[in-house]
């Protein structure tokens, strides 16, 4: 049987870290926007992907060992980013995760072995399998445990 995987999207497999960076340079972008990134419309629509990222996720699909899903949290307030999260799936997957993408700010309600996540954000803290810490922790500005996607593929293939 295979274990279950959810992987979270932003600074995960996406780099929102750059989106924020050209965000921070615009003039044009209210300051409130600035303190609040995710609430502008179109912030999720075609950002970069972290680097390994969508190689590593595709090794870990073709190892047959994993079923795999998206668990992302969406901001409430920006509903095109529900949107925008599931076209960039689309994009760089394909039909990899269709029908395979929990959008929710509740991931300890969810079922599976692994979680890989930045953060201890929106129930992650509490998932009931094994978290993952991936990449850069921006809030506390130090390196979670699984630094990169090498880490991350060293541990599960």
């Amino acid at each position: 049987m295979r274990k279950v995987v959810f992987i979270d999207m932003d600074g995960v497999i996406v780099d929102f870290g750059h989106q924020i960076g050209i965000i921070n340079k615009d003039p044009k972008i209210s300051k409130e926007h600035k303190s609040s990134p995710d609430q502008i419309d179109g912030i999720f629509r075609d950002p970069q992907p972290i680097k390994d990222s969508i190689e590593s996720i595709i090794k870990l699909y073709n190892s047959g060992l994993y079923d795999l899903f998206i668990a992302t949290t969406a901001p409430w307030n920006n509903p095109s980013s529900f949107t925008d999260k599931r076209l960039w799936i689309g994009k760089y997957f394909g039909d990899l995760f269709k029908k395979k993408m929990f959008i929710t700010n509740r991931k300890d309600m969810l079922i599976g072995d692994f979680l890989i996540d930045d953060r201890l954000a929106n129930g992650a803290e509490n998932f009931n399998g094994k978290l993952l810490r991936f990449g850069w922790d921006y809030e506390k500005k130090e390196w979670n445990e699984y630094r990169d996607w090498n880490a991350i593929l060293d541990l599960l293939i």
